[in-house]
């Protein structure tokens, strides 16, 4: 069973097993409501500021990012040939996407890899890859290994008891420094975040995004997400933004999730502490990319990965916000583990086309002007 994870709602092992995952709210409701589309000069302003970001990053990308585009376009294919149940080939795949220069490398990616040699009957490679996981990056899910029927042609190998011994001694060594009072807190709120954001993507698809019945939803979340953002500011104030290590997958979630879901004076207040975090390895650098475009819009800027949506009465659906250098987003979008926006819009129902954006936002630039 392969550990899966899907760019800007990265699903993380063992946290959920939805089709819909985890529910990002990346949405504008309204053009009038943002201040993209308020004020005239907010999708234009600040142009030469915006240049010298393009220049900046087609500098770092020339070098980094695409290698990490290949990377990731390289490791999909793997994935997508596991699924189909060619393994071999899957195996070839990861092992052409990890000789890209210049990549850190996920445990998920690495695991996956030795799900792949396993069914291909490559044992030896399979255990390499497997002591990476276990052993550099201190791999601690004891069940799951123990359980993965991927895996059961290994254990009669006598390779095999001495990683399941190292993977145990690593759970047990995570579960002294969790938190476990602070994660059922972090638990609790998650599911108020979820839940209510589920439900609305069910009223939008029955009544309409304009409804009667989707606003009145819509202002149950902002007062449960009031609610939530209290309980998570005592947290950071209090802790700082802590890692998995601390908190489990779940919990880290849920700090990023209430904090891209508050107002934007909050988002501008925590955007260092998670720039921090992802410097130490408490966050994961999508995480930081998601939140990066909310606080440029939300300041009538353009944003960078081209993870926010908002909802334009002329098209009557919603599209991506104004962006950067869109012909590039992909690159930056992978420098930042993000899948591509074709990939990425495919959750919205939606399709990448790089020209008819270009039109849509000239459009909006025009009315605005």
């Amino acid at each position: 069973m392969n550990l899966i994870y899907n760019g800007y709602m990265r699903k993380f092992p063992f946290i959920n097993d939805n089709k819909w995952k985890v529910i990002i709210s990346t949405r504008w409701h309204s053009l009038k409501h943002s201040k993209v589309g308020t004020i005239k000069k907010d999708i234009i302003m600040n142009k030469r500021i915006f240049l010298i970001s393009i220049l900046i990053f087609s500098i770092s990308l020339f070098i980094y990012g695409q290698n990490d585009e290949n990377y990731y376009k390289i490791r999909d294919e793997a994935y997508n040939l596991y699924k189909a149940k060619n393994y071999c080939l899957a195996s070839k795949k990861y092992e052409r996407a990890f000789n890209s220069p210049d990549i850190k490398i996920s445990y998920v990616d690495y695991y996956n890899a030795a799900c792949s040699y396993a069914l291909c009957g490559n044992i030896d490679t399979a255990f390499y890859y497997l002591s990476i996981v276990v052993k550099e990056y201190n791999f601690s899910y004891y069940n799951h290994f123990v359980s993965d029927s991927d895996l059961i042609i290994l254990h009669n190998d006598t390779r095999w008891e001495s990683l399941t011994n190292i993977v145990k001694e690593n759970n047990i060594k995570k579960d002294k420094l969790l938190d476990k009072d602070l994660i059922l807190i972090l638990d609790s709120i998650r599911k108020d975040d979820q839940s209510l954001r589920l439900r609305q993507i069910e009223y939008e698809k029955i009544y309409g995004v304009k409804s009667e019945e989707a606003d009145r939803l819509n202002d149950s979340i902002i007062k449960q997400d009031s609610i939530n953002l209290i309980k998570i500011e005592r947290i950071l104030d209090e802790h700082g933004w802590l890692g998995s290590k601390f908190i489990g997958e779940n919990g880290n979630l849920t700090l990023f999730l209430v904090i891209q879901h508050s107002n934007l004076k909050t988002q501008e207040k925590y955007l260092p502490m998670l720039r921090e975090a992802v410097k130490k390895g408490n966050a994961l650098p999508n995480q930081l990319a998601l939140l990066e475009d909310r606080v440029l819009i939300g300041n009538g800027e353009k944003q960078i990965y081209g993870s926010q949506l908002q909802y334009s009465k002329d098209e009557q659906n919603y599209i991506v916000s104004p962006m950067i250098d869109p012909e590039n987003v992909d690159r930056r979008r992978a420098s930042m583990g993000l899948e591509p926006m074709s990939e990425y819009l495919k959750f919205w129902n939606l399709t990448w086309d790089i020209e008819n954006y270009n039109r849509q936002i000239k459009k909006i630039e025009k009315k605005y002007k």
